[in-house]
């Protein structure tokens, strides 16, 4: 378990953790049709991303486990979430404990700006970072932070190249609170390559926002592939990149 400093933490956990407290799970991996959608793109989009089986993975900003519990389906050789949020790793030990998962998955609070004790000796392959950096007070430090380790990153990120989301973290009262906001997929490139990672793959994805009417959503849904296809619409269309980055 790695400290956690006052400076290395936004506000938006103590919110993160008020939602756990509420609802025992993260707004976003509620049962409305959206999210439903919008997850399942996105979890599809990582798992593509690299060959997860026979992995030993370190999932950070794994908040209430929901989508850790995920890479059990993928054939991990264990997985290890972590997150700062000391109420939404106890949501995510007990849904492993549920599911009987607690031997594959283990949960604990951490640092992303402390992990050398994790990161040494390899014990793991591959680093996921899903819809992490947006939520931190210095994104690019902590890239910085992971430089020793010699495997295969994974970020998912929203795609800050979209004018819908910037007016969303503007104006919306969830992304406010919650303190999103988003970066240009190059950017992230430029952090990762800076910390001496070598770009494998970038990709656009999703039409759906995470929260939005059930008809849109289905009509979204349609066609999302479409639009996913287009190499200048997606760009600014879609709501979410995901990055494949090694060394």
């Amino acid at each position: 378990m790695t400290q956690i400093q006052n400076a290395d933490i936004k506000k938006n956990v103590n919110q993160f953790e008020e939602d756990v407290r509420k609802t025992g799970s993260y707004a976003y991996t509620a049962e409305c049709l959206s999210a439903q959608f919008a997850n399942a793109r996105i979890s599809q989009s990582i798992a593509e991303a690299y060959s997860f089986a026979d992995k030993a993975v370190l999932d950070i900003g794994c908040g209430d486990g929901t989508y850790t519990l995920e890479f059990s389906k993928l054939g991990v050789k264990k997985i290890l979430g972590v997150d700062p949020a000391g109420a939404a790793i106890e949501a995510a030990n007990a849904k492993a404990q549920q599911v009987g998962l607690e031997t594959l998955v283990k949960f604990e609070t951490g640092n992303i700006y402390a992990l050398e004790s994790l990161l040494k000796d390899s014990q793991f392959d591959c680093i996921v970072l899903r819809g992490v950096l947006h939520h931190l007070p210095d994104p690019e430090r902590a890239i910085t932070s992971l430089k020793s380790f010699k495997g295969t990153i994974v970020v998912l990120e929203p795609n800050g190249n979209n004018p819908v989301l910037k007016v969303l973290e503007k104006y919306s009262r969830y992304h406010i609170e919650h303190e999103e906001r988003s970066f240009s997929p190059a950017l992230i490139r430029t952090w990762l390559s800076d910390a001496g990672f070598q770009i494998r793959s970038s990709q656009f994805l999703n039409l759906i926002p995470m929260f939005c009417p059930d008809w849109m959503a289905k009509s979204l849904r349609i066609i999302g592939p479409f639009i996913e296809r287009l190499p200048l619409l997606r760009n600014i269309a879609c709501g979410q990149t995901v990055i494949v980055a090694e060394k």
